[in-house]
């Protein structure tokens, strides 16, 4: 059953966000023709979308709340955030790229220690880099152990920084890392260096069985505090001309750092896979998944850079437009999604 799309009857009506919103201006006509005609494509594709705000220079210029606008769930949106905080402990000397996980945490590491375990650092883990051939994490997470010793003891096939496999424990020990180093949650490492210089307020974020937060995913938030964080984003790490995040980190965060290529595919598997059946796929003219990955980021087309979330949550930055693009959704096929982004909002910004 499709869902029924109220008519946009403003582009630029608030989304119930508290105080000090986000200022609007009007849409240009096209980009306000192009916003209906992308409404009306979600509604043709079943796509279940939650909301959608389009940003450039600095403005909110279009938006839609089509569900209630409580804090929504980011799943792997929560990641950025994760490497956000990462970011402000390396700036404050608290942890360091090269740091190994064996060191941070050596009350988890297992009796008998696997080849390859004492070579995984921070920056493995933020670049999905750890050596692991499968994720960890559905296996892990469903327990209630010491899920930094299950991620140690999970088989490193590879060395660690020469293959990607996407990896949410990776990111759950990078939350684990900061809480180790602050003493804090990281939920209330960032409420003073994030939360509060972009008028968020303090949110909700899962946590796993003894009490850190869960780093890749189970963060809560709203439509408009994407926009915050992504227009913070855009600016190099400035947010209404004050500096909130290092303008190297997010430099390094949202740049291309290794290839989203899943581990143990060679460069002969690439290639036939790029010319074969799967080629429409397979192919990084059409994929946003094949373009890199950052620091918990992901590099898209177009120049373009994003937080990615699965079923449709998304932060996306295009900086050669000077625009932010943000939705919350229920959307499984997210290459579907994306692309009806780049096709009615590119040729308008």
């Amino acid at each position: 059953m499709k869902r029924i799309l109220l008519p946009v009857l403003a582009l630029c009506v608030a989304c119930g966000q508290p105080s000090d919103p986000l200022p609007r201006a009007q849409a240009s006509a096209d980009l306000s023709q192009a916003f209906e005609a992308y409404l009306q494509a979600v509604a043709d594709s079943s796509e279940d979308l939650h909301s959608i705000m389009v940003l450039q220079h600095g403005k909110v210029l279009a938006e839609k709340q089509i569900a209630p606008d409580t804090a929504h769930i980011m799943n792997s949106v929560s990641k950025t955030f994760t490497a956000t905080a990462v970011g402000f402990a390396i700036e404050e000397g608290l942890l360091h790229l090269d740091d190994k996980i064996v060191d941070l945490f050596p009350e988890s590491v297992p009796a008998n220690p696997q080849p390859f375990l004492a070579d995984v650092t921070l920056r493995n883990l933020l670049t999905m880099n750890s050596g692991h051939a499968t994720d960890p994490t559905y296996a892990i997470r469903s327990g209630d152990g010491d899920w930094v010793k299950e991620f140690m003891e999970w088989p490193i096939e590879y060395q660690p920084g020469t293959c990607y496999c996407y990896n949410s424990l990776a990111t759950y020990l990078c939350s684990a890392a900061v809480q180790k180093v602050t003493g804090q949650k990281v939920v209330d490492y960032l409420d003073t260096r994030l939360w509060q210089p972009l008028g968020i307020e303090k949110p909700f974020w899962l946590e796993s069985p003894v009490g850190i937060n869960t780093g890749g995913w189970g963060l809560y938030l709203h439509t408009e505090d994407l926009a915050r964080m992504g227009l913070c984003l855009l600016g190099g790490g400035k947010f209404r001309g004050k500096q909130v995040i290092p303008a190297d980190w997010v430099a390094e965060m949202s740049k291309y750092q290794v290839p989203s290529v899943n581990a143990g595919v060679n460069e002969k598997m690439l290639t036939e896979l790029h010319d074969g059946p799967a080629k429409a796929y397979f192919n990084p003219e059409t994929n946003d998944w094949e373009q890199g990955y950052g620091y918990q980021m992901w590099r898209c087309r177009f120049g373009a850079f994003r937080a990615d979330g699965a079923n449709g949550q998304y932060i996306l930055v295009l900086p050669e437009q000077d625009a932010v693009i943000v939705t919350t959704a229920h959307i499984p096929n997210m290459r579907q999604e994306i692309q009806l982004i780049w096709d009615h909002f590119l040729p308008v910004l």
